[in-house]
């Protein structure tokens, strides 16, 4: 049956069960609505429960998506630009992409390469959009319908290789340096969300997005005009100020309002 939406926000998860299978669901308290519903008609509000509710602790939580591809908007926070090297109050973001073999779901595990490859790895925690529809040269006053919601991203940094090299390819795109989730939140105003990362429990960043010197709308507008974005792509907005490193044994945590928390072990 196709679920009536009461309610303007929903948390959207992925999952897998027991037997391998791989469903989208709705989340309510501790349990899942299960869904038999394609991602492209959970884009479309098409949430067809199949009568199965399932607990949250009994899955294996996979990322939100699978996109096509992953963009990261790098020192839309000036003091993060400060801290890093980079500039701020730019009048255009730094633009890196992400591979999907980067991606990693909550509670997965952020490898560290071996010391030969880089010695400094560090967190940034960030607010993603997940895109809802196919987009080109959209206008900034038309960006936020291009958005199904948000989700919560890790983009890990081999910060010693960004600072030396001449693209960011290398820092960033390790396996396992994008840890995304744990969920997608629909009907949240992304321009105004607290993020909160924790090192060991530690608070290391804290911050919101209303502090960033590009707004979301231009960044979606400013990405749309240079490549065409895709129902599922993942555009990550940035990171405030805080980042350092991490080492073996560590777990990571980004907290954003509205969304949830995305933790992660280091290993």
């Amino acid at each position: 049956m196709v679920m009536q939406v009461l309610q303007k926000t929903q948390t959207i998860v992925r999952y897998q069960n027991d037997n391998g299978e791989i469903y989208y669901g709705i989340v309510e308290d501790d349990k899942i609505l299960q869904l038999s519903s394609t991602f492209m008609e959970v884009l479309n509000n098409e949430l067809k429960y199949d009568g199965i509710r399932v607990k949250y602790s009994d899955v294996k939580i996979l990322e939100p998506v699978a996109p096509s591809k992953v963009v990261n908007f790098g020192w839309t926070y000036a003091a993060h630009a400060k801290e890093t090297g980079g500039k701020a109050n730019l009048k255009e973001p730094f633009l890196f992409l992400k591979p999907a073999s980067s991606l990693i779901p909550d509670h997965g595990d952020i490898i560290l390469p071996s010391s030969d490859l880089t010695k400094q790895v560090e967190m940034e925690g960030e607010v993603a959009l997940v895109i809802g529809k196919r987009g080109k040269n959209i206008k900034e006053e038309e960006a936020l319908d291009y958005v199904f919601g948000c989700t919560i991203f890790n983009d890990v940094t081999a910060r010693d290789l960004t600072k030396k090299d001449p693209q960011f390819t290398r820092g960033k795109g390790f396996d396992t340096f994008g840890p995304l989730g744990p969920c997608i939140v629909t009907g949240i105003d992304p321009t105004n969300l607290h993020i909160v990362t924790t090192l060991n429990g530690k608070v290391v960043q804290d911050g919101n997005t209303n502090q960033m010197s590009l707004s979301i709308p231009f960044l979606i507008s400013w990405i749309s005009k240079v490549m065409t974005l895709e129902p599922g792509d993942v555009l990550a907005t940035g990171s405030p100020s805080g980042s350092c490193p991490m080492k073996s044994g560590d777990v990571v945590s980004v907290e954003v309002e509205n969304i949830g928390k995305l933790s992660n072990y280091v290993i």
